[in-house]
């Protein structure tokens, strides 16, 4: 058999195999509401974070097709920030992707893993976010990740 076209053949096979693991891009997947939290908040031993730093939490939202964007602000503006705080969650800011109408991006801050826990536990009870919801549907995917400060961070 001729060396080139063996050769070649092993070319083309390795630049159609499967992409090794590293170069596959994780699913989009949302933490479920009532999921424990990992640990996060003062104490966390992770290189290079504040000791005292609370547990962040960033969240993106995704509207799904046929669902409002402007409902999705509009129950945020005049309904959840004020829930939120009624059971202890720090809102640090909301932010509008310039790129993505369809996203609505924002941080939590609480004490720790157990008080986020305890927070989004009253949180989701509560009658007024259940009326809220029910009253101002909107389809979301939800991206949650947890954060700790850096120790160099001017926000803990």
């Amino acid at each position: 058999m001729n060396t080139r076209l063996i050769y070649l053949t092993i070319a083309m096979l390795g630049s159609t195999a499967a992409p090794s693991s590293h170069d596959v891009p994780s699913p989009r997947r949302a933490l479920p509401e009532r999921a424990a939290t990992p640990p996060c908040g003062p104490g966390v031993d992770i290189k290079n974070t504040a000791a005292e730093s609370r547990c962040f939490e960033l969240r993106t939202y995704t509207v799904r097709a046929g669902s409002s964007a402007d409902v999705l602000h509009a129950r945020f503006r005049d309904h959840t920030i004020a829930l939120f705080q009624k059971h202890g969650m720090t809102v640090v800011g909301f932010w509008q992707p310039v790129a993505r109408l369809d996203q609505l991006v924002y941080i939590l801050a609480y004490r720790d893993a157990a008080a986020r826990d305890a927070a989004w536990a009253a949180f989701s009870a509560d009658p007024e976010w259940v009326k809220t919801r029910t009253d101002m549907q909107v389809s979301v995917d939800v991206d949650n990740k947890f954060m700790v400060a850096t120790n160099y961070s001017p926000l803990k």
